[in-house]
This record gives C-alpha cells, sequence and structure tokens, in this order.
C-alpha cells in the first residue's frame, strides 16, 4: 500500500530535505524514525527539495508500506520526532501516485522583516533596509506570471533539462508598519534557488540598484546577471502543493494571517 505523508518542519538545523552522506537532512530523519517504528527499511520519496535551512509549511513525501501496523503510527512518529518536524496526516492512497511526479502547483512563500527582532530569527530573514521602493518592488514582481523561461534566474541552468517553469501568480505585501515583507509566487515547478535569486533581485530593485527594466530585460533575453547573490535561505517557506488528486489547507500556522498586509 502507497501512503501519503502530509508533514511541515523547519529546516534551519537541516541540510535540506533531500539525504547526502554526512549531513542531517529531513528525508533521513524520517526514514530513520518510520524504520525504527515499522521494524523494516522504509525508503520514502519527497514532493521536491528544499534548500538548507529552508522550511515547509505544507510537503508530502510518499512510502510503500506493504505490513499492517497494529498502533497509532501519526501518534507515535510524532512524538520521535524532533520538535522542529511534524506528521499532520497520513494518507492511505490507490495506485502508485509519486508525491514529486504528480504535484500541479507549489507555492512558496518568502519572509522578510527589516528590523532585529529574536522572535523572528530562523522564521524569517533580516534585511536591516530602510527606504526601500516598494513599488517598484511590486512593478517587478507583477512581471513575473508574464514569462515562462528562467533561465537567467537560476544558478547553474546548463545542468538541468530545460528553465520553463509557468508562474501562475505573484506577488508582495508590506504590513501597516512598513517592517516585514511577504513575497508569495506559485508554479508549475522551480529551478534551483529560482525564488532566493528572484527575492534577492526584488531588494536590489528596492534599494535602487537595478531598475525594473533591467529586471525585465534577464527574463527577455533570458541571459543570466554578471552577479547573482541569493537572498537567505531562512526566510523561504514551501507553503502548498496540489495533486489532481489531493488538495490539502496548510496545517503549519505561520504563513496564514501572521502579517496585518497591504
Amino acid at each position: 500500500m502507497r501512503y501519503f505523508f502530509h508533514i511541515g518542519y523547519h529546516g534551519t538545523k537541516y541540510n535540506g530535505w533531500q539525504k547526502h552522506a554526512g549531513v542531517i537532512s529531513v528525508q533521513d530523519v524520517f526514514e530513520t524514525a518510520l524504520t525504527k517504528l515499522l521494524h523494516i527499511p522504509i525508503a520514502i520519496n519527497g514532493c521536491g527539495r528544499t534548500d538548507a535551512q529552508v522550511h515547509a509549511s505544507q510537503f508530502f513525501f510518499h512510502a510503500d508500506i506493504e505490513q499492517e501496523w497494529d498502533f497509532d503510527l501519526f501518534f507515535r512518529l510524532n512524538k520521535v520526532l524532533p520538535d522542529d518536524i511534524a506528521v499532520f496526516d497520513i494518507i492511505p492512497m490507490q495506485g502508485l501516485p509519486h508525491a514529486r511526479f504528480d504535484a500541479v502547483q507549489r507555492a512558496y512563500d518568502y519572509f522578510i522583516h527589516t528590523y532585529k527582532d529574536p522572535f523572528l530569527n530562523g522564521f524569517s530573514s533580516l534585511y536591516p533596509e530602510r527606504n526601500l521602493n516598494i513599488d517598484e518592488m511590486k512593478r517587478a514582481t507583477a512581471l513575473l506570471p508574464l514569462y515562462n523561461d528562467y533561465r537567467a534566474f537560476c544558478k547553474m541552468p546548463d545542468r538541468i533539462d530545460h528553465t520553463i517553469c509557468n508562474v501562475s501568480s505573484a506577488s508582495l505585501l508590506i504590513d501597516k508598519t512598513g517592517d516585514r515583507l511577504q513575497f508569495q509566487i506559485s508554479a508549475n515547478r522551480f529551478l534551483s534557488k529560482m525564488i532566493r535569486i528572484i527575492v534577492g533581485k526584488l531588494l536590489e530593485i528596492g534599494r535602487g540598484e537595478m531598475s525594473v527594466d533591467e529586471f525585465e530585460s534577464y527574463l527577455i533575453s533570458k541571459e543570466t546577471p554578471k552577479t547573482i547573490i541569493p537572498a537567505y535561505p531562512q526566510g523561504l517557506y514551501l507553503s502548498k502543493v496540489t495533486y489532481p488528486y489531493l488538495d490539502l489547507p496548510m496545517r503549519g500556522s505561520f504563513n496564514a494571517g501572521s502579517l496585518d498586509l497591504t
């Protein structure tokens, strides 16, 4: 039987989702925990990859588990997992749906705060900026759904088959004090570090270091900028993953309703 696991995690302590030798990853934590509880080797497949220190308020992975268990797996799994990782649902699936390849849309949020706040440390990225040109940043953000080739905002575009991403929506929100920003973007797929690169360029626009026309010229020409500085990882959240057969609301509460935004 194939099961989908609906989870969330705070990624600060982890070297991303995917396991690699010599470092701790979210995937490795789950495979270790499931193997311990079920007493059989368990391999899992995630809905995507997140970079080191990046979070997920919604994430799915699938696992094939043939034997039945006679205990509350949901309760025990949450009990053995560290406090920065949670299971929200365990869903039995018909057939062999794939957590990664069947996803039709993913949404991300990126949070910025412009003042030092110990309560936001690790949950949002600190950029102590003053007088960002929010209107210009919003103009650039509005351009994103108009283009679908993001080669210019990919760190190593020649290593992948193609750089087409169908962006369905993008927005930049700011709270009433002007101290906190939230960038939102949805697409069928994303390239490595693509969102953090875009946020980095939006910050350049906000500082007056890049014009909106120059930003758009990269989308048109598909030429990689000479300098690429991705935004910090800790502000980024994978916040929604949608399947043709599964569309669950977020269980993580930090993204939804956390800011009074306009």
